[in-house]
């Protein structure tokens, strides 16, 4: 059945956002961080769409991710390493882990070996191997393609992103890594720190961690959804939950097939907008589970059954929200049909 919802994808700008990236990377190689279903746009048309712009090193939380991509021949990194229960996949061969823990090292050695990342921690303190792991022989005879750490506060003018640099860069030529990888989309904006491999994931996408990037990335995302009902109040009605927004006028009023289930998340009461005709028209009352009301007073010509598209320009929406430019992306439901431009 058609769905009462949509997101509007921009192929163009996903690749051109990619190829400002690569570009910024200088002489390292730009990959792309596809998971968590490719940041809620669709991993598999994501992927496919950059392979053929030419990126070659494509990034998934966890193998049940790495297989979905499998059928597409791609070079993939699990990041998240390798269980027990991940080795049968693991021996498959679609994708390589990016091991992160001693055992996982002992895991993968005892398997055979064979290429693999490895994750190091420089203070994030999150996921790798330590410094001292290393040092101490932990990687002796394995068969690594990229070393790679994480930016904790890559998007904020903070002393940690040197420590970090610093620390990473003294591993140098102290394991067998081919190459070696540091830089997200806002450590790309940084002078310095794209070593070898950079893995760009929320620019790629239309979001802006740092200003840096603010001219350079295009918007990807347009969610969209039908009027279910046109409706006029008068002065004093309220619309929508707990009666929080009251009319101080006559307000032609629609309802629209969106809500808190699709991403479209609580904090946008009150504060998202709708754009229709080029005039921004304001979200009113609490967006509920499934709906969402928009004052339409300036837009008369629009009825039931219409298209309307949210206001949607990452980080303008993750200040009106609360949420994280991250959360707005990964958040968009299984509801939404994804329409490819």
């Amino acid at each position: 059945m058609p769905a009462p919802l949509r997101l509007r994808l921009d192929g163009d700008a996903l690749v051109q956002n990619w190829r400002t990236l690569d570009r910024m990377s200088g002489t390292a190689a730009c990959g792309a961080a596809v998971k968590a279903n490719g940041y809620g746009l669709g991993a598999i048309e994501v992927a496919r769409r950059l392979a053929d712009a030419g990126c070659r090193d494509f990034f998934v939380s966890n193998w049940q991710e790495a297989a979905e991509l499998a059928p597409l021949g791609l070079t993939v990194s699990v990041l998240h390493g390798v269980r027990e229960e991940d080795m049968p996949a693991a021996a498959a061969g679609f994708a390589r882990p990016v091991l992160n823990t001693p055992r996982q090292v002992a895991r993968w050695k005892a398997a055979g070996g064979g290429v693999c990342d490895v994750m190091v921690d420089t203070g994030m303190n999150r996921l790798g191997v330590s410094a001292d792991d290393i040092a101490a022989g932990l990687l002796d005879g394995l068969q690594i393609e990229t070393l790679m750490s994480h930016l904790a506060c890559a998007d904020e003018d903070s002393p940690m992103n040197e420590r970090q640099r610093v620390a990473f860069a003294a591993l140098a030529g102290q394991t067998s890594a081919r190459r070696m990888s540091l830089a997200n989309s806002a450590g790309i904006a940084l002078e310095g720190y794209a070593f070898d491999l950079t893995r760009p994931g929320l620019a790629l996408y239309g979001g802006i961690p740092r200003a840096q990037l603010g001219e350079a990335i295009r918007p990807v995302v347009t969610p969209e959804a039908q009027i279910l009902q046109r409706r006029r109040v008068v002065a004093g009605d309220t619309v929508g939950y707990n009666a929080t927004w009251t009319a101080s006028r006559v307000t032609e009023v629609a309802i629209i097939n969106l809500g808190y289930a699709d991403g479209y998340f609580r904090g946008f009461s009150d504060r998202g907008s709708a754009v229709v005709d080029g005039k921004h028209v304001p979200v009113i009352g609490r967006v509920s589970m499934d709906l969402l009301a928009i004052d339409v007073t300036a837009v008369a010509e629009i009825e039931e059954g219409a298209w309307i598209a949210l206001y949607f320009a990452l980080p303008d929406a993750a200040a009106r929200s609360g949420m994280s430019q991250y959360e707005l992306l990964t958040g968009m439901g299984a509801r939404y049909s994804r329409s490819w431009s």
